[in-house]
């Protein structure tokens, strides 16, 4: 798929801004502050409702505004063309596509597929483990129709067993919650494992070509329980004590994790910031791949100050790759490359400064 157009309006520095992309690569120039970042969290939040920088209201809303807006009109992956619009006010929203209401937020960004790398990007490495469980639910909840269905189902048996355990619960009534948590919470795992094993040969094939010093490169998962050796409705049962102590549920699928390992040994913590972002691009561009795999079209894919977080080889190593992609490219920066040209047939660049956008071309 490809944005045709992307406008907006009350965003940080912007009173309004109008694009027209081309599907191949857009660049985004601008001194520091220009306010290039903030197109890339535009179209970020078509994609999740909210942006990679923190919450809407925490600053992305531009002062004085009462809600930001973006609209777009764009190609889907069979070359159908379609509108929607968006308005935020960081407590409440309002959504339209193709000229009707969207009432779930999550239905409106199933439309635009998007993947973002930025300076944060390493934290998918280095970070929480809820980072990592959301980037294998963002795969899920767009290639596997079922798996939002049973997402949501969990998080209402985990929202309701940890509510009774609060309450100190009678063994009867917490176990009624327990056989839901189990069910749903064993799907999760099982799409989740199975989704990791298929992205692991793909993200090992990118890391040869960019972390060829790193030795081998896999992903490790972990269930957040002790399976295969018990079922999650065993683990629950031996748990029950500790949760009830605890008042809340310490094992099952929200406390799962991965973990990138090199030549076969665990070490994130260990990792330098380079290679913590060179792993998470690996594995966001695996992901890109896997997602064409599944859907047949390539994902936005969306750069925030590329250039500046990748030494000048692994930059023009991750230009040579994207060179052989088809999908449309977003790349921020201070400063325009003659690597883009070297790989890029087709580039459109836009000149930011400080609340203004010029087409340069």
């Amino acid at each position: 798929m490809h944005l045709t157009e992307l406008q907006g309006a009350n965003l940080r520095c912007f009173a309004e801004f109008s694009l027209t992309p081309v599907p191949g690569v857009n660049l985004l120039l601008g001194e520091n502050g220009a306010g290039k970042t903030t197109i890339i969290e535009a179209i970020h939040i078509l994609g999740y409702g909210r942006s990679f920088r923190g919450r809407i209201r925490d600053g992305l809303i531009k002062q004085g505004a009462a809600a930001l807006q973006i609209t777009t009109r764009w190609q889907d992956g069979h070359g159908g063309s379609h509108q929607a619009g968006l308005q935020h006010s960081g407590n409440e929203w309002q959504a339209r596509q193709d000229g009707a209401d969207v009432d779930n937020l999550g239905q409106f960004c199933s439309h635009f597929p998007v993947l973002s790398f930025e300076p944060g990007s390493h934290a998918l490495i280095s970070g929480p483990a809820d980072n990592r469980r959301r980037f294998l639910d963002w795969a899920l909840f767009h290639v596997e129709p079922e798996f939002f269905s049973q997402w949501r189902r969990f998080n209402r048996a985990l929202k309701q067993r940890n509510a009774l355990l609060k309450a100190q619960p009678s063994a009867e009534s917490l176990a009624a919650w327990d056989h839901e948590f189990a069910e749903s919470g064993e799907a999760i795992h099982y799409y989740r494992q199975r989704y990791l094993d298929a992205l692991n040969p793909v993200f090992q094939d990118i890391c040869r070509d960019f972390l060829p010093e790193g030795g081998a490169a896999t992903l490790a998962y972990a269930a957040g329980w002790r399976q295969p050796q018990m079922s999650l409705l065993d683990a629950l049962r031996l748990n029950r004590d500790r949760d009830l102590q605890t008042g809340f549920c310490n094992v099952g699928p929200h406390r799962a994790d991965w973990q990138a390992t090199l030549n076969g040994q665990l070490q994130q913590e260990h990792f330098s910031r380079g290679q913590a972002k060179l792993l998470a691009l690996s594995a966001l561009l695996a992901q890109a791949q896997k997602f064409v795999a599944e859907k047949g079209f390539w994902p936005l894919l969306c750069f925030d100050d590329l250039a500046s977080e990748l030494d000048s080889g692994h930059f023009r190593r991750v230009l040579r790759w994207l060179s052989g992609s088809q999908a449309q490219i977003w790349i921020s920066g201070t400063e325009d490359q003659p690597a883009y040209t070297e790989n890029f047939s087709v580039i459109q660049r836009f000149h930011v400064e400080h609340g203004h956008i010029a087409d340069t071309q």
